[in-house]
This record gives C-alpha cells, structure tokens and sequence, in this order.
C-alpha cells in the first residue's frame, strides 16, 4: 500500500482503530522517521486518547486505560538490552485484551511475543510504501481488512 503523507499515515491507523477487537500484538517497523509514531496516533486517537500521543523513548512504555481495552504503545528505540523488558515485566502486557503497538520490536529481541501483524514502513519519494505481515489468525484478521 502507498501512504501519500502525515495525514494519510494517521488515516490508516484510523482505519486499523475500528477493526481491532480484544488483544493483539502490532509491530511497527522502519527507519526513524518513517510514520511509526505518526501510526501510533492515528489509531490511538480513534480509539479515543485526547491527550498528548507522542513516542515513548525514554519511558519505554506508553499506557492507555480505555473503556474498551488497555493500548499499550511500546518504543525500544533507546533500548539498551532486551534483557531491560524483563526488568518491566514486558510479557504481563501482552494478554488477550490489551492492544500493544510496538515500534523498533527488533531491539527487544526474544524478550517480546510475536506479533500478530507486522507492519513495515519505508520511504517510496515523499510518500510511504507500508507491507503487511500476518502471523496469527488475528494478524490475518486485520491486514486482510486494512487491504481492502
């Protein structure tokens, strides 16, 4: 899929926002700069978060209580070890009714569960190409909805 701009970026994970149902794990994959955290926003602002959405480097992890579900948006950027996720009790997290939104999930190596859709943003000119990866019946779920 082709992802002309900022605003098109947060449409799409909008647009993820009203397919999500329960738990699951998304990954959020490319290089800095790439619309990651601008996904994030999108999606989290359409499930209802009003407040400020921005990257969570130095924290780790982001928690957002909704009504429907706990959204847990993780950045592992500054991610020294993955061993650091341990220490925050990372797999507590991952359970069949919280949404976890991971960017940079390559840094926390085996220390993370497997994502049920991956999503990996690169440069295409000054507009994003975005591949999906299903992983689990869920991962299929979503990105054979976000195709349509």
């Amino acid at each position: 899929m082709f992802v002309a701009d900022e605003m098109a970026m947060m449409a799409l994970g909008a647009r993820l926002a009203t397919f999500t149902e329960g738990g699951a794990s998304i990954w959020l994959e490319g290089e800095l700069g790439s619309g990651k955290t601008t996904f994030a926003r999108g999606l989290l602002r359409a499930l209802g978060v009003t407040g400020a959405v921005k990257s969570p480097t130095y924290t780790l992890v982001e928690p957002y209580e909704l009504p429907a579900r706990p959204v847990y948006h993780f950045d592992l950027y500054r991610l020294a070890d993955g061993e650091e996720l341990e220490a925050i009790g990372v797999r507590d997290y991952f359970d069949s009714e919280a949404l976890c939104l991971v960017e940079w999930p390559e840094r926390g190596g085996d220390y993370l569960p497997a994502a049920d859709l991956r999503i990996h943003i690169a440069y295409q000119g000054e507009g994003r190409e975005i591949s999906l990866e299903a992983n689990s019946a869920t991962g299929e779920r979503l990105a054979g909805l976000l195709r349509e």
